[in-house]
């Protein structure tokens, strides 16, 4: 059931912390048995096909799941691209 937006929930409404959602760990063990099948296809493809993009996003694919995505950097600016500050009124702010 849906709250409505600033609504607070009735003590001990839904899951428990660290309680597996049963619906998607379903999914997941579905999916997992045709690993083995999917990682053998994309070696083919990789291997196999004639256009450069079906290789490429076979490879990609692969290495994803071999080494985990590669990370995407990120950069933080202050006002105007200067650096960014942090005044000790604005921490107190915050605790």
């Amino acid at each position: 059931m849906a709250w409505p937006k600033g609504t607070p929930r009735p003590e001990g409404a839904g899951r428990k912390k660290g309680t597996p959602n049963k619906i998607t760990a379903d999914i997941k063990a579905l999916a997992q048995e045709h690993g083995a099948t999917a990682i053998t296809i994309l070696a083919t493809i990789l291997t196999t096909a004639e256009s450069d993009q079906a290789k490429i996003a076979a490879a990609k694919e692969l290495l994803d799941r071999g080494y985990g995505k590669a990370m995407q950097g990120v950069e933080l600016t202050g006002k105007e691209g200067g650096p960014v500050v942090i005044a000790a009124s604005d921490l107190d702010e915050k605790l």
